[in-house]
């Protein structure tokens, strides 16, 4: 799987404004921020963007998944406590 195949699966059920995609193939992270994470907590932020992927997670397609979710007002705090568009990585 290639960052751009993933990048196209997540962005095509889940309406992003900000997508970012660190990774090896297999091991990814991803920063991702949405309106639809607004008043979700972090698991059920973290559901939405694996049912974007399907099966691939089971069929190992995708072996690695870390992330960071954020709303686009916890993104806009977030950049600009860190004075970067990248926002931070933990």
């Amino acid at each position: 799987m290639t960052e751009d195949d993933l990048k196209h699966l997540i962005s095509s059920s889940l309406a992003c404004t900000h997508l970012a995609l660190e990774g090896d193939g297999r091991h990814w992270f991803a920063t991702i921020v949405s309106t639809e994470f607004q008043g979700l907590r972090a698991i059920a932020r973290h559901q939405r963007v694996y049912k974007t992927l399907g099966t691939r997670m089971q069929t190992d397609e995708v072996h690695a998944l870390s992330m960071k979710t954020f709303t686009p007002e916890e993104w806009a705090r977030e950049t600009a406590q860190t004075g970067s568009s990248a926002g931070p990585r933990v």
